[in-house]
């Protein structure tokens, strides 16, 4: 797990290049604290760097940027790949040889023998670049569940890409902003693909490849892979036997590291299934948790009851009110891109780094795969109502009532009108009063980006499944997970998105997967034999802080210039606007849009 940059411009002295490569690895150095380099090209003018944080291989041969081949290929890379053991012996078979120890070599090699089909052979989460100075031609992937981040710019003279967009701002070329983020930041709480805050910047879509050819200064994309609901799987006992089997291999693929691992154990299903999978595979599991002496929100009990199946090292921290105030204003600058999210793991992340680990295993995506939000049981409301006349959705916008208000977004037809009807923070009236502008113009706005494929083919479970798959889960918990462990040097591993785990859930039957009493239900049952009651039987809480109560007495808040602000942080306390909504105010002044 890294943090990768580099540019190629024919305008640019070397020193120059070099200059501005070192300036964008500096300022993600956080997520790569142990090792750095640069690579100054030889038969191209373009600069490659790396931040390195060291989990597997964790010698000087696992040095970034890596050369391969004489110096053919040269590699910045950020991730893990679960599977480059099995691809190192198939390539030796086929005659490659190894001097590290690394999985980067073993991408190297696995795309002089396959070229870009060489991507869908990996199993892990991964950004890089590719450098193939025979071909003179850089090329990026990401991984096909979108897990790492990878952004770059085209422009006319230059060609960049980095881990964080902070970084390409290093660039005076791209310091340019996209001045409709804040529309997209208020109606999502985040914002969502290909939106960034910088006009020139995007990111490569998850699970695509693109190749850049240094000499004529163009560049195209492809994706190499995409996940696919297939409904192939119908009986329910065969779905719970390939559940325990795939996520149990999962489990154990990701627990591969050459450093300190551990596992996130909030208390809730999916990290207690996880926990206790992991616990199969080592001896002595690390876990860590986060409680609080409100019992409303701690999740204690449940992480004490897990304890008792586990033979672990267990590291419990009481989070207070007072560590809130006093990290909030490290936590906004930890983000990358602005989100409403994120807060919870930035703490978890930092007592994991506290207590000595490198990387953690973590319960995101059983939710998405699985049914576990109430985005389930909507749908069918949300696809029911999206028949009425535009002009009845769009008065919905006169009613106080918050889930009446949002009616108005299913007008915009397609994923983008239902996820903002189950999901959305503000609706456009709201946004246009709040940044002064037309409210037709909001409404353009967010009919332009994001464009999405059709889905209205899929069962409505599943179509509520690709929306939090696709929407909420990529651009808003993965993103968070990124950044925000990667700003204490942590990286954050996702078992239930293990491709071939993620693969069969998608092929197992609606009407099995989502059937049942509780929330995820065909999860609880393939794995009721190990999990305590306790965990299984409860009402869901989500990973929740008391952060209402804590922005409520938030000095930092309130300090904020502005009116407007203020007037809102009264509407906190007085339970008349959700904490989340605040907090994207709160975050637009912060990024100097209030």
């Amino acid at each position: 797990m890294c943090r990768i940059a580099g540019v190629i411009s024919p305008t640019f002295h070397k020193d120059q290049l070099t200059a501005i490569v070192n300036k964008m690895c500096q300022v993600q150095k956080h997520g790569g604290p142990d090792d750095g380099g640069i690579y100054e090209g030889k038969t191209f003018n373009g600069t490659l760097g790396h931040c390195r944080l060291s989990i597997i291989d964790i010698t000087p041969a696992g040095h970034q940027p890596m050369t391969y081949l004489s110096g053919r290929y040269i590699i910045s890379y950020n991730g893990e790949i679960y599977n480059y053991k099995e691809l190192k012996e198939e390539l030796r078979q086929q005659g490659y040889s190894f001097s590290t120890e690394s999985d980067t070599e073993v991408i190297l090699a696995a795309y002089d023998k396959w070229g870009t089909g060489a991507f869908e052979k990996l199993n892990g989460m991964f950004a890089f670049a590719i450098c193939d100075t025979h071909q003179n031609e850089m090329i990026l992937a990401r991984d096909v569940s979108g897990i790492k981040p990878l952004y770059y710019a085209h422009t006319d003279n230059l060609f960049a890409f980095a881990s964080e967009v902070r970084a390409l701002k290093q660039l005076p070329e791209l310091q340019e902003e996209n001045k409709n983020w804040p529309v997209y930041l208020m109606a999502y709480g985040h914002l969502p693909e290909p939106v960034t805050t910088l006009k020139q910047v995007v990111p490569l879509p998850k699970g695509h490849f693109l190749k850049y050819n240094i000499d004529s200064n163009t560049s195209s994309a492809a994706s190499f892979e995409r996940l696919k609901y297939l409904e192939k799987i119908s009986h329910k006992k065969e779905a719970e036997e390939l559940i325990k089997e795939s996520l149990d291999a999962a489990v154990k693929r990701h627990l591969i590291s050459d450093a300190p691992i551990g596992v996130f154990l909030s208390g809730g299903l999916d990290s207690s299934i996880i926990a206790l999978l992991a616990g199969r595979h080592q001896q002595q599991l690390n876990t860590v948790s986060i409680y609080f002496e409100d019992g409303n929100y701690s999740e204690k009990k449940f992480q004490d009851e897990l304890l008792k199946n586990l033979s672990c090292s267990h590291q419990q921290f009481l989070l207070g009110e007072n560590d809130f105030h006093a990290s909030l204003p490290s936590i906004i600058t930890a983000m990358d891109l602005p989100c409403c999210d994120g807060i919870n793991t930035w703490f978890i992340s930092k007592y994991a780094k506290e207590s000595g680990l490198k990387a953690v295993l973590s319960g995101i995506g059983g939710d998405e795969l699985f049914g576990g939000y109430p985005s389930f049981k909507r749908i069918n409301t949300a696809l029911l109502l999206s028949y009425l006349p535009d002009k009845i959705l769009r008065a919905g916008r006169f009613t106080e009532y918050k889930k009446l208000r949002r009616l108005c977004y299913l007008s915009i037809k397609g994923p983008v009108g239902k996820y903002l009807f189950l999901r959305g923070q503000f609706i456009p009236s709201d946004i246009a009063k709040y940044l002064n502008a037309d409210e037709a113009e909001i409404w353009n706005i967010l009919e332009q980006q994001p464009q999405l494929p059709d889905i209205s083919f899929l069962s409505p479970p599943n179509q509520a499944s690709w929306l939090e798959t696709n929407m909420y889960m990529q651009n808003q918990l993965l993103r968070d997970a990124d950044t925000m462990s990667m700003a204490h040097g942590l990286e954050i591993r996702v078992p239930y998105l293990d491709k071939e785990f993620a693969q069969l859930a998608f092929k197992i039957q609606s009407n099995i997967k989502y059937s049942g009493h509780l929330g995820k239900q065909l999860l609880i049952d393939s794995f009721k034999d190990i999990i305590p009651q306790l965990i299984w039987d409860r009402p869901k809480m989500g990973f929740s802080f008391p952060f209402k109560e804590w922005l409520s007495h938030s000095s930092y808040a309130t300090a904020k210039d502005g009116a407007d602000l203020n007037a809102y942080h009264t509407k906190l306390i007085n339970n008349q606007m959700h904490w989340s909504q605040f907090f994207t105010l709160l975050l637009m002044h912060s990024y100097g849009n209030g």
